[in-house]
């Protein structure tokens, strides 16, 4: 049994669900984000799963998107986003290793293909 399957990165519920969704935010808008890698691995599913949705024209993934991420990014997803990506199958982001922090962590960036 799989109880456990999802991805840590040391926070609770609440504070993951949180950096989540500014992660997501924050790749939509600027198209190319700096963050750890394991914190690029977990948003980056989150990321392609929205624009999944923003690629079809229905007022219920539409509500989804704009409960998961803030006003601007989720218009940005369905106006801009969806239309661009239409005839891609999927594989929407990229993650590019950059380096690491001076505590050795790797730093990558995760960015908009």
């Amino acid at each position: 049994m799989r109880h456990l399957k999802k991805k840590k990165i040391g926070k609770g519920r609440d504070q993951k669900r949180k950096l989540l969704r500014s992660l997501a935010a924050s790749t939509v808008v600027y198209e190319k984000i700096q963050t750890t890698e394991a914190r690029a691995k977990i948003a980056r599913v989150v990321v392609e799963k929205l624009i999944s949705k923003g690629k079809k024209d229905d007022l219920h993934n539409k509500r989804q998107i704009f409960a998961a991420l803030p006003h601007n990014a989720a218009r940005k997803v369905i106006e801009v986003l969806g239309p661009r990506y239409k005839t891609r199958p999927g594989g929407y982001t990229r993650i590019v290793r950059i380096g690491k922090y001076k505590d050795g962590m790797p730093k990558v960036q995760l960015e908009l293909v």
